[in-house]
């Protein structure tokens, strides 16, 4: 496939590694300006976990191929989204004219009506998916993180599209197990006030990586996170279907 991943966060660098390293032809797209900032290589320092439990130690520099232009008669197979929420609009909006014939894959949370989150995007194009893997970018530009074994697809209640399918396929390939969600909306959400749950913690103390080992924080975070399931039965989603997520 050839792949464009939107922009360079570290999901999409992340992603971008494993799609390359899977053999696929992996592009960056980037603000206007931003590839000479970045240089032509990552540094990656990455624990890599679908072969091993304890994950294999990656560090290289890989090298990387950007763009600052998108022109609507590309040829790429598939576009990699994933931005934080509150940026999803703006990226939907300057894709939308652009998508081509490519499937869009909306990789990231969503708080909002996923169908409204896409804005223009032609939904028959749209794949959904959710990463399982986080790190960040240290003081000299090293990507730090770690890259669980599997990810999370889902649909909006209809079976998967030949679109989502080839999606699904090529995380296989790239030797990635396939958590499906059948009722991707509700996981969605589920997920989000989770976060909101321990982000509230991380707040607090000040980041993040203080909730590490920190039972009774940990703790308040997910029961922060619970008293927001009504909110979510508000909106209709059924908890029953995410036991899982809502312990």
């Amino acid at each position: 496939m050839k792949i464009l991943m939107f922009g360079r966060g570290v999901i999409a660098t992340v992603y971008g590694w494993v799609l390359h390293q899977a053999g696929h032809d992996v592009e960056f797209y980037v603000r206007l300006g931003r590839a000479a900032t970045y240089g032509d290589s990552v540094d990656l320092d990455l624990l890599d976990a679908r072969r091993r439990v304890w994950g294999r130690r990656v560090v290289e520099k890989w090298p990387v191929r950007y763009r600052e232009t998108l022109e609507p008669d590309h040829d790429f197979d598939l576009i990699v989204l994933s931005v934080p929420h509150h940026r999803l609009a703006e990226a939907t909006a300057f894709l939308s004219p652009r998508v081509g014939q490519a499937t869009v894959l909306v990789f990231g949370n969503i708080w909002t009506e996923p169908l409204a989150a896409i804005g223009e995007l032609p939904l028959g194009q749209v794949a959904w998916g959710f990463p399982q893997a986080g790190g960040g970018f240290d003081e000299d530009g090293t990507l730090r993180g770690a890259l669980l074994p599997s990810v999370v697809v889902g649909t909006l209640g209809e079976p998967p599209t030949d679109r989502e399918r080839a999606v699904r396929r090529m995380f296989r390939e790239a030797g990635l197990r396939i958590k499906e969600q059948p009722d991707f909306r509700g996981w969605l959400w589920v997920h989000f006030v989770s976060d909101a749950g321990l982000f509230s913690q991380g707040l607090r103390l000040g980041s993040l990586s203080e909730l590490a080992g920190a039972t009774g924080d940990l703790r308040e975070g997910l029961l922060a996170g619970r008293e927001l399931l009504p909110v979510l039965q508000a909106r209709g989603v059924d908890l029953r279907r995410h036991r899982g997520g809502v312990l």
